[in-house]
């Protein structure tokens, strides 16, 4: 990835829908150039995919939590079964105490609370720490300039 990529991504990130003669005119590029690269850039696994962010309360998913998930066993394993509960937004196997680190979003509290039942019946959990968030100050997504 040269530095002409990293600027493309970075647009991209800023707003997906942007044409590719404007972000070639950002660039210094046509907007077939633009539009290779940027096939290219999918081809290689650098853009997985283009999305809308959106914002989880005005969605009813405004309750959100993290859980830490204690194992008896090696988790690296599960992955089809946290991802088969549909308000987990991220899971990650992780070092340290707990095995797997889960991002959670719900509507209510009770429906935090099924989630973690659900969890429990997955083979293995042995415990769950969950910390709900009360604010969001920021999330940010991964710079390609690096900065």
């Amino acid at each position: 990835m040269d530095d002409t990529d990293r600027e493309i991504v970075a647009l991209l990130q800023q707003d997906a829908t942007r044409a590719y003669a404007a972000l070639g005119k950002a660039v210094g590029l046509s907007a077939g150039a633009v539009h290779e690269r940027v096939r290219k850039l999918r081809e290689r696994g650098i853009i997985r995919r283009t999305t809308i962010e959106v914002d989880p309360a005005a969605v009813g998913r405004g309750v959100l939590a993290f859980v830490m998930i204690e194992s008896s066993v090696w988790m690296g394993d599960s992955a089809e079964a946290f991802a088969a509960i549909p308000e987990l937004q991220e899971a990650h196997v992780i070092a340290g105490s707990a095995s797997v680190l889960v991002k959670v979003r719900t509507p209510t509290t009770e429906q935090l609370q099924d989630v973690l039942r659900r969890l429990y019946a997955i083979p293995g959990v042995s415990g769950t720490q969950a910390t709900v968030s009360l604010e969001t100050f920021f999330e940010r997504a991964v710079s390609p300039l690096g900065t």
